[in-house]
Order: structure tokens, then C-alpha cells, then sequence
């Protein structure tokens, strides 16, 4: 009698071989995750419901507590934890191009299985760099505006085109780039990495970095495509996240797919 297969099998070791980013390797990766979309939705919808729900909570929050300065410090935070609302997303892509089912239910018992691994240090440090940026967020808007009389961002836009508030947005922005770049760099192989192979966090992290220094280029220009179609996303009281944050998770794995020699 043959035994069953191991249905969460042993994971390759190490860090795969990294070739240049093929061309039009966006174009494709856009392609086949809208296609991985199409082919297995519920898993995508779930995760983007959550994060939609979140959003209009913390939006629902800041309204009554009367500090809707922080809606613009959750706003440019998303993109730092949005890689993690789509892990799913990579696992259920990773699991269509191995011929492997695709349930939501498969995905959430693979993801689970993942807890004993390296991906929670690396989530972990992802959540703590959002509180972080929050902290940094607003020391910057105390050390500008903290004395300007305010009553809410849409009610007080004259105090933001003071020069004090220019100044401040100003270097909100240049810190927030910073944030987002790193989290960038770290998060686009890195996270596909750890999904996919056997190898710690830090190995990971280093790997992904190494190769956003060595191809700038392209992989700033799949930067450039994320933060406009999650910006895209939020206008519309956020209800486009509930296509393009799936969408764009199923993309970000097959440009790790297209990049890595061997994945699946």
C-alpha cells in the first residue's frame, strides 16, 4: 500500500539562485496574479475584507476620538504591513503553479503550519516598525505643529500650508520614503523567501536588500507600480483594496517566481 503524500512536504534549504529581473517581468507578474485571482478568489477576498474592515475602524476611531491627524500616519503605514495582508496570496500561488489546490482552507492550515518557522520574526518585525513609524509620525507633527491651534486635518489645512506645516510635511515624507524603502527592500524576496525555502529571517532579509541594491532599476519601478495602485486603492473609501491588495499579492510572488531559479 503506498502512503499518502506528505501534503506539507520538506522545503528546499538556502537561498535559491537570483537572476536578473527578465524583461517586461512586471507586465507578466501583473498578468499571471490577476489570472491566480480569477482562478481562486476566496482566499484573496478574505484577507482583503479584513483589511478593509480594519481601515474603515481606525478611520470610524480617529473620527471620534477627533484626531484625524492620524488617518494620514495609517495611510502612508499601510504599505509597511500590506505585504503581510497579502501572505496569503503568495501561498496560494505558489500552491496553483505546483498543481496543488488552492482552498482558502488548504492556504489558512499551511499558513498555520508556518507559525513554527521563520516568517512570524519577520512579521513581527514588520508590525513593530508600523508602531514605530505611528511614534515617529507624530513626534515630527509635535515638534512642527504641536502648538498650532487645530481642530481636525479637514478643517485645518491652513495651518498645513504654513510654513511650519509645509516644513513638517516635508520631512513626514522624506522619513516615510525612508520607512517604505527599507520595508521594501526587505520584504519583496523576503517574504516569498521564507514561504518557500528553508532559511532564517535575517538570511532572508539580507538576500532580498542585497538584490534591490544590485537591480535599483526594475525593482524600484515594481515599487513605483505598488504604491500607485494601493494609493489608486484607498481613494474610493477603500473598497478598491478588496481587488487590488489580492491582486497585487498574487503579483509579488510571481515576481519572486520569475527572479528565484527553481521556485515553487
Amino acid at each position: 500500500m503506498t502512503a499518502p503524500a506528505d501534503p506539507y512536504p520538506a522545503l528546499p534549504m538556502g537561498v535559491p539562485p537570483f537572476q536578473a529581473p527578465p524583461p517586461g517581468f512586471i507586465t507578466h507578474a501583473l498578468r499571471a496574479g490577476w489570472r491566480d485571482f480569477r482562478a481562486a478568489p476566496g482566499f484573496g477576498l478574505l484577507t482583503a475584507l479584513t483589511a478593509l474592515a480594519a481601515g474603515w475602524l481606525l478611520f470610524g476611531l480617529t473620527l471620534w476620538a477627533g484626531h484625524t491627524f492620524w488617518l494620514i500616519l495609517a495611510v502612508f503605514g499601510f504599505p509597511l504591513v500590506a505585504p503581510l495582508c497579502a501572505l496569503g496570496n503568495y501561498e496560494v500561488s505558489r500552491r496553483i503553479g505546483a498543481g496543488q489546490g488552492a482552498g482558502a482552507g488548504a492556504v489558512i492550515r499551511q499558513l498555520w503550519v508556518e507559525k513554527g518557522r521563520q516568517l512570524p520574526w519577520l512579521s513581527m518585525l514588520m508590525v513593530v516598525a508600523l508602531l514605530f513609524w505611528f511614534f515617529l509620525g507624530h513626534m515630527i507633527f509635535a515638534l512642527f505643529l504641536g502648538l498650532k491651534p487645530m481642530v481636525n486635518v479637514t478643517t485645518s489645512l491652513d495651518v498645513f500650508l504654513s510654513a511650519d506645516g509645509l516644513m513638517m510635511i516635508g520631512l513626514g515624507t522624506l522619513v516615510g520614503g525612508a520607512f517604505a524603502l527599507l520595508f521594501y527592500g526587505i520584504c519583496v524576496l523576503g517574504l516569498p523567501l521564507l514561504l518557500a525555502r528553508e532559511v532564517d529571517y535575517m538570511t532572508a532579509i539580507l538576500s532580498s536588500i542585497a538584490y534591490v541594491q544590485r537591480y535599483p532599476g526594475p525593482m524600484l519601478g515594481w515599487a513605483a507600480v505598488i504604491v500607485v495602485l494601493l494609493f489608486l486603492a484607498m481613494l474610493p473609501g477603500l473598497l478598491g483594496v478588496l481587488v487590488v491588495l489580492p491582486w497585487l499579492g498574487h503579483a509579488s510572488w510571481h515576481v519572486y517566481a520569475q527572479i528565484a531559479a527553481g521556485a515553487r
